[in-house]
Formats: structure tokens, C-alpha cells, sequence
């Protein structure tokens, strides 16, 4: 079992890399905050360019037909870097999505626009009472004649004003788990986007009415009245991207904290001879290092389709999202007084850290998930 980034990987995470830093790293995301997306697409589109976008996707619709793990320098470049934008949800949930479920014609429709960097997804999820389970979802989709007729509301949807698409999770039945996944293009009328407040002012989350809006049946990705079975499948692969990034968030902090302790004096001395801070850095990079080790093991056992994928995945998850909440709080603590100001990066890093905590998922219902795949 060898699960680590081969030599043309890491040749393309260092592209990656560069391209990102050509772009200030941490301004793309500061810079989002202040026109709200107006100027990604442009970054989106030199992503693209790089082959970022064509990853996972199929041959036949323009894509490079390659693995999860080809994903990870990409994905670890994206949290260092704190990248905004929707490329986690399209190219790590809805891809899959449509790459397993999609019929024939969804395919042709939306995966070579992906793999060009000329649309992206979001997905609609959350209502009011912030349920990620079957029961919390009100939203309803039914059908009249030859259309989809769709009525609710849908909170905190990620980036809504820049996506090209909704994945909209509905209830088509009246049993619990009647729920479908149905594809709606933003530029439908019938639509309401109104932004909301969140803790990460780089990410942008809205709440988003549907208002007797209508679509053609076949905007349903996959069985009617099977999304919920086939969006924990897509989950699987958006938690294996999401610990990944993670990881390269953490990553970039230990390197900012080592930076600072170096170069950051007291009484005479740099702050990293000290045995306090020393401890605080070793403890965050065993914590980057082990969290890196479960990530890459959680996207070869997607990739390869191990019996043990969902628990890898799961615990790859929880373990990311812990060690990048701790090494963004102990950051800060490190930089001292100026770690509280908007001037240094460490607040970026964790907000962004809180934001993903419960993203798609909350964390006990994550320990659930592990404890019942482990067989506890």
C-alpha cells in the first residue's frame, strides 16, 4: 500500500502553488470580501487553464479521467491559500455526483463546462432548522404534468451568487427518506438570493427561496426519490477533499508560526527558544503531520474503493477539522497581540476553520458516523 504523492504530482502541486502565490495567496481572499467575487472568476478561469478543473472527469467530456489522490496537490494549494469560490463543491461533490448518477445527457450537459472552468455548483442543503438529516428537509419538489414544480427555502447556501448551478436536496414523498437531488440553473426566475452573515466574510452564504419554480424532470440527478442513498456517496468524496484542504491550511499555518517564532524577539532572544512556544509548534505539526497521513490514506481508499473507505474518510475528516481548529487558535496565541488584528492573516485562517467545522455535516453526527462504521 502506497498512498503518498507521486514525483508528477508533486510537480503539479508546485505549479499549483506558484500560480497561487502570483495571486498574493491570502489577497484572492481578501479581495473576495471586498467585491464579493467579482474579481475569482478570473482566478477560477487560470485554475483551469492549469488542468485543476479536468481532474476527475471522464476522457470523453474533456476531462483527465484521474483519481481522487491526483486531487490532493490542488486541493492542499486551495486551504493554504484560503481560495474562495466553489471548486470543493463542484469538482469534489457534484462531479462524482454526475459522473456515478448523472444519465447521459446531464453528463454531456454540464461535466465538459466543468472541465473548462466555465460553470460551477453549489449545493442547497440546510433549511431553518439546520438539520443535515432526511427529516430536516421541507423543501418540496413534485411534479405536474412534464415539470418539477419546486417550493421552500434553503439556508446558508455557499457562494450562491456566483454559481452557474444549484444541487437543490428535496422531498419528493411523504416517506422520510423520499428525498431527490434536483439540478436548477441559477438564471431561473422564481428564484430569490438573499446573502447572509457568516463567521468567514471570504465565503459568502445565502438564503435562497424558491418560489413555485419550474424545471424538466430531467433536472433530477439520479432516481427519484433515492438522492439521500446516493448523496452519502458523494459525500464520501467531498469529506476526503475537505480533510485534504484542511490539511494545507494547517500546513500553511505551522509555517507562518515558525516564521514568527524566529524572527519575533523577547528579552533578547527570538520567541522560538523558549520552551512554551516550542512546545505549541511541535505539538501543531505532529498534529499536520498525522492529519496529512489520514487524509491521503482516506482519498487512496476512495480512489481504490477499499471496504474500510467510509471510516478512513469519516475519521480523516474529524481528525483535519480538530488540528486545524487547534493550530489556528495556538497561531494566534503564538503571534501575541498583533495575532488579534486584521493586519496578519492568523484571524483568516481560523474563521475559516470554525466555517468548515460543521460544513455539510456536523461533527457529532461525523463521530456517529465513525463509531457506527468502526462497529463500536
Amino acid at each position: 500500500m502506497d498512498f503518498a504523492l507521486n514525483q508528477e504530482q508533486e510537480l503539479f502541486r508546485g505549479y499549483v502553488r506558484k500560480y497561487l502565490e502570483s495571486k498574493g495567496l491570502t489577497k484572492i481572499a481578501r479581495d473576495y470580501m471586498v467585491d464579493q467575487g467579482e474579481s475569482f472568476p478570473a482566478i477560477h478561469t487560470g485554475l483551469a487553464e492549469l488542468g485543476c478543473s479536468s481532474i476527475n472527469i471522464s476522457e470523453c467530456y474533456g476531462g483527465m479521467e484521474l483519481g481522487a489522490l491526483d486531487l490532493v496537490p490542488v486541493l492542499e494549494e486551495i486551504g493554504r491559500a484560503l481560495l474562495p469560490g466553489l471548486f470543493l463543491e463542484t469538482n469534489t461533490l457534484v462531479v462524482p455526483l454526475l459522473e456515478q448518477f448523472g444519465t447521459e445527457e446531464q453528463k454531456a450537459s454540464y461535466l465538459p463546462d466543468i472541465a473548462e472552468g466555465k460553470s460551477t455548483f453549489t449545493f442547497a442543503w440546510l433549511e431553518h432548522d439546520y438539520n443535515y438529516q432526511p427529516s430536516g428537509i421541507k423543501l418540496k419538489a413534485h411534479q405536474e404534468k412534464n415539470s418539477i414544480i419546486i417550493d421552500g427555502v434553503k439556508t446558508l447556501v455557499p457562494e450562491a451568487q456566483i454559481a452557474d448551478y444549484f444541487v437543490v436536496v428535496a422531498r419528493t414523498g411523504k416517506e422520510e427518506k423520499d428525498i431527490s437531488l434536483v439540478i436548477v440553473d441559477r438564471s431561473q426566475s422564481n428564484m430569490t438570493i438573499r446573502p447572509q452573515k457568516t463567521i468567514d466574510e471570504a465565503r459568502c452564504l445565502s438564503e435562497v427561496t424558491f418560489n413555485h419554480l419550474e424545471v424538466p424532470p430531467t433536472q433530477i440527478l439520479g432516481p427519484i426519490n433515492g438522492g439521500w442513498t446516493i448523496l452519502q456517496e458523494g459525500l464520501l468524496s467531498f469529506n476526503a477533499a475537505l480533510s485534504t484542504i484542511m490539511v494545507g491550511s494547517t500546513d500553511k499555518i505551522v509555517e507562518m508560526a515558525v516564521e514568527y517564532a524566529n524572527i519575533r524577539e523577547q528579552f533578547g532572544q527570538p520567541i522560538g527558544r523558549f520552551q512554551a512556544v516550542k512546545h505549541k509548534i511541535v505539538d501543531m505539526k505532529v498534529d499536520l503531520e498525522t492529519a496529512r497521513s489520514l487524509a491521503y490514506y482516506a482519498n487512496w481508499a476512495l480512489e481504490n474503493k477499499t471496504d474500510d473507505r467510509v471510516q478512513a474518510i469519516t475519521i480523516a475528516r474529524i481528525f483535519a477539522t480538530d488540528a486545524f481548529i487547534r493550530a489556528a487558535s495556538n497561531n494566534i496565541q503564538i503571534h501575541g497581540g498583533i495575532g488579534f488584528t486584521e493586519e496578519v492573516d492568523c484571524h483568516l485562517y481560523l474563521k475559516r476553520a470554525r466555517f468548515y467545522e460543521n460544513y455539510l455535516g456536523s461533527t457529532q453526527q461525523y463521530y456517529e458516523q465513525a463509531a457506527t462504521a468502526l462497529g463500536w
